[in-house]
């Protein structure tokens, strides 16, 4: 097989999973030691559905995404006198929802995500990735993932509420931050790269739709070369990002350099505030992507525990 990503053919021809390969059960294990308290964050966004009331958009999102759906099973509409009456009398509701995890949801991209050329992830044919789902590296081949995570919490580095646009966070950011904390990714990891973005919607929506701040391309090379099975943050897109776009061309794509050359995965849109305000850096991660069989993605609840 030719090599054309670092860990292409790592952990055999037919692999589908990529990094998530790392989370050994001796990984699992040492991810223990960082339980110190026992306490539960959750990282993920509420799901709002674009419903009459427009709830929708008070969550961050980006701009030309479809909006979740969210509405009652029975008539699609208000269901306050809807509800399906039973013996004794007894109500039942039922709900539906429509999700386009990506820029819309705290998700999980899937390997199958991106591709160049005409192959993804380990030279599977991209051919396989068709309307009716992806057959080769789908999020339903992921699994539940349960490591060590490492927060960079750049607003806190930095001494500021947000991280702005104009900032760059790059591999020599990281590397400071990680050792002021004393926490360095090592392998096996979750890397979650806090910038504040989501705080800058309630000020300004169509700011925060505008520019975003987030990795560079050396950045999230330094995180791959410390073999993390995945890199979250907080803003739409885990590198930094226009309204013309993604900043970098496709020599310098993070997508294509985390999903499609390492395998590595994506966690986009989370929501971190609580976990920055613990003031812990490292934590148990726990993360379970939904098994959308051929999904290029799965609306997720990561979990904190400190």
């Amino acid at each position: 097989m030719t090599r054309t990503g670092e860990n292409w053919g790592r952990w055999g021809g037919d692999d589908e999973r990529g990094a998530a390969n790392l989370v050994t059960p001796d990984v699992v294990l040492n991810a223990a030691s960082a339980l110190r308290e026992g306490r539960v964050i959750s990282l993920a966004m509420p799901i709002n559905g674009a419903t009459s009331n427009g709830s929708s958009q008070r969550v961050p999102h980006m701009a030309g995404r479809p909006l979740p759906q969210h509405f009652m099973a029975m008539d699609g509409g208000d269901y306050a006198a809807g509800a399906r009456t039973m013996d004794g009398g007894r109500a039942i509701a039922d709900d539906a929802i429509i999700v386009s995890p990506h820029g819309t949801t705290t998700h999980m991209d899937a390997l199958s995500h991106m591709w160049r050329g005409d192959v993804l992830y380990n030279a599977h044919p991209a051919n396989r990735v068709r309307s009716y789902g992806a057959t080769r590296c789908g999020i339903d081949k992921v699994g539940p993932i349960v490591t060590r995570g490492v927060l960079f919490d750049i607003p806190a580095h930095l001494g500021v509420p947000y991280v702005d646009p104009s900032v760059v966070i790059d591999a020599e950011m990281l590397e400071a931050c990680a050792a002021r904390t004393g926490m360095a990714p090592r392998p096996g990891d979750v890397a979650l790269v806090r910038t504040g973005w989501p705080l800058v919607w309630n000020e300004d929506p169509k700011r925060y739709q505008s520019d975003q701040p987030g990795l560079t391309y050396d950045a999230a090379l330094w995180l791959v070369q410390r073999e993390v099975v995945a890199i979250g943050s907080d803003n739409g897109s885990v590198g930094r990002y226009s309204e013309q776009g993604f900043l970098d061309g496709p020599d310098e794509d993070v997508h294509i350099l985390t999903l499609w050359r390492h395998g590595v995965y994506l966690l986009e849109l989370m929501w971190l505030e609580e976990l920055a305000a613990s003031g812990r850096s490292d934590f148990l991660f726990m993360v379970a992507p939904l098994a959308i069989e051929g999904g290029t993605a799965s609306p997720v609840t990561p979990v904190a525990v400190l």
